[in-house]
């Protein structure tokens, strides 16, 4: 696979692992997985769906996941970081935020000579994206956040179920078996109807062999927390905005969907039925075809 290689905003060297699909002469759209996830967690026939709406589509890890950049040694702790947070403390120091995340996102754009992108993000993936369209508006054609919040914690936390999950922690030895049994627990926040214990160890195996490293994620969670409340720079996104949400999604539960859709002017709030924090294969027509009239709106 190809790497993007820059210096990132926060003056690191990064790479940044992508691929592509479809035609490069076509409209870009740019896919940002969530919370420790892969870009392989964005299905290929989801994929493939949107390539043949007409888009030539890129995926990358994000740093520390993934074949990306792993900031090995780089030390956090997650609980200051999170209470501060929720009780509107000062945040301690953290070893990046979004915003140096979505500076991540820019640089694979560059890297392409990609000018303008629509952009979707899942998750994490998603608050990326909402500070891409804030931070480098005149980058973004159109934004489609799934599954994702403002950074407000009044709304979208987990319950506490997918929080026991959710924030313990991955030892670094964990062998593969034992990983690929623990994905059983993800399925707290899958769409309820479509969970399937063959898919979840499926997937979980992919996961681990191409890149198991739990230290990012440590990381990650930082940045989610420690770049704080968002609510007035997203209500100053100006690109078409289409916001989607699971009613099943227990782990960015749907008032951070719907708090999302009130701050943007003018955008258009999806809520999914039968649909959790994932992207269960039933529901791949209406979500690519939501996707694909949202961005048919902006065509140059």
């Amino acid at each position: 696979m190809p790497k993007a290689v820059f210096t990132s905003t926060d003056n690191r060297q990064m790479e940044i692992e992508y691929d592509t699909f479809g035609d490069p002469s076509h409209p870009a759209l740019l896919m940002i997985m969530g919370y420790s996830a892969q870009m392989t967690a964005w299905p290929l026939g989801f994929i493939e769906a949107i390539v043949s709406a007409g888009h030539f589509v890129v995926r990358f890890d994000n740093r520390d996941c993934g074949l990306s950049t792993h900031l090995d040694g780089v030390h956090v702790d997650t609980g200051p970081v999170i209470a501060a947070a929720l009780f509107d403390d000062p945040i301690p120091p953290i070893p990046y935020s979004l915003v140096d995340m979505a500076g991540d996102a820019i640089g694979v754009l560059d890297h392409l000579n990609i000018e303008r992108a629509h952009v979707v993000g899942m998750s994490l993936g998603g608050m990326v994206a909402q500070v891409l369209a804030y931070q480098y508006a005149h980058r973004v054609k159109t934004l489609t956040s799934i599954s994702s919040q403002p950074g407000d914690p009044e709304v979208g936390q987990p319950t506490m179920e997918a929080s026991a999950v959710i924030f313990e922690e991955a030892p670094a030895g964990m062998s593969r078996e034992d990983y690929i049994e623990s994905s059983l627990n993800w399925q707290v926040w899958q769409s309820k109807k479509y969970r399937n214990d063959e898919f979840s160890r499926f997937a979980a195996a992919i996961s681990y062999d191409r890149a198991f490293y739990p230290e990012g994620a440590i990381r990650q969670l930082a940045a989610v927390y420690g770049t704080g409340r968002r609510h007035e720079q997203v209500a100053t996104i100006s690109v078409p905005t289409l916001v989607i949400h699971g009613t099943d999604d227990t782990l960015i539960t749907p008032s951070g969907g719907e708090r999302t859709a009130q701050l943007v002017p003018n955008s258009t709030l999806l809520m999914v039925d039968d649909m959790g924090h994932d992207l269960p294969q039933p529901l791949w027509p209406l979500l690519v075809d939501a996707i694909s009239n949202h961005t048919a709106r902006v065509n140059n």
